[in-house]
């Protein structure tokens, strides 16, 4: 898991979508979580996706805002985020599990993206 693109400033209310590009392995075998870290705050659980797309799970302070997808031909998955607010404003990972005994918990995955800033203005 490699590339992430996407982040940047917004206002609140606004839209960004993230994207997180893997290469080197075989994508669809991978279950993708999303999670982000606020400053001074715990690394959270966003969503998550399984291999083949099927099935998405979210947290309840994202749910109904943000939509992730994944496209296994382009070996990307997607993060749409909707209503933004400033309590969004993270850096936010990508990471990926053959099989996570534990789909909510960061320690499930075993590659993780770099990150990319969103910064949500009020």
């Amino acid at each position: 898991v490699q590339l992430q693109g996407g982040g940047g400033l917004v206002q609140a209310g606004g839209s960004l979508r993230l994207s997180c590009a893997a290469s080197g392995r075989t994508f669809s075998n991978y279950f993708m979580g999303w999670f982000r870290q606020a400053p001074g705050k715990e690394r959270e659980f966003i969503a998550s996706i399984t291999w083949s797309g099927g099935s998405t799970y979210y947290a309840d302070s994202v749910k109904g805002r943000f939509t992730t997808s994944r496209d296994n031909a382009k070996n990307t998955v997607y993060l749409q985020m909707n209503g933004l607010k400033p309590e969004d404003t993270a850096v936010y990972y990508c990471a990926a599990s053959r099989i996570p005994s534990d789909a909510v918990i960061g320690a499930s995955y075993e590659y993780w993206g770099q990150g990319t800033l969103v910064t949500v203005s009020s």
